[in-house]
Parts: C-alpha cells; structure tokens; sequence
C-alpha cells in the first residue's frame, strides 16, 4: 500500500489556525475512508474526524465547528481555526489499509 504523506503543523498562538494536509501516491482516498487522530501529551489517541467516499464528512464533539476536512484527488486537508492549548497534540492521518505514520507536531502556546 503507498504511503501516506502527512505535512504541516507548527506552533500556534490560541486562537490561531493552522492546517494539516494527507497525501497519497495513488488516488486511493476515492475508495477508502479517511481519518485524522490525534494523541495530546499524557492521552490516548482519539478521533478527531474522518471523510468517506462518498463524502461524508464526521467530527468529534471536541473540534467540531472549528476542524474543517476536505478532500480533493489525492490530498485530505484538514484545516484547524480556533485552536485551543487542549488541541496541542500530534495529529495522524490513517486509513484502513496502511500502517501508522510519524504524524505531525501541533502546539497551541502563547
């Protein structure tokens, strides 16, 4: 299975956005699901959203009308506004059919 090819993340100030983009070597996200998780310091990973084939698009209560998930061809781009210090974690994108990758550092910090 390709890799996936996860970019972006930084440090942020609160209240800041930033914006997280999942990339495929082959147009593969038109036939699976796609997920972002995150694991904050000290936490278990957890679901922060995921986009379907047929566009579907589902949030956690936690960034839900602040994390925007969209999908174009071989990238998935979620973008984070608003952001929190409780969202400082590092963010994973995932599918199904391929193992976990380093994921992305995101620091919300003053």
């Amino acid at each position: 299975q390709a890799p996936l090819v996860e970019s972006g993340g930084g440090l942020v100030q609160p209240g800041g956005s930033l914006m997280l983009s999942c990339t495929a070597s082959e147009t593969i996200f038109s036939r699976v699901d796609v997920a972002y998780y995150r694991q904050a310091p000290g936490k278990s990973r957890e679901w922060v959203g995921g986009i379907r084939p047929s566009g579907t698009i589902l949030y956690a209560d936690s960034v839900k009308g602040r994390f925007t998930l969209s999908k174009q061809k071989d990238t998935v781009t979620l973008q984070m506004n608003s952001l929190k210090p409780e969202d400082t974690a590092v963010y994973w994108c995932k599918i199904p059919t391929a193992d976990w990758g380093q994921g992305v550092q995101v620091t919300v910090s003053s």
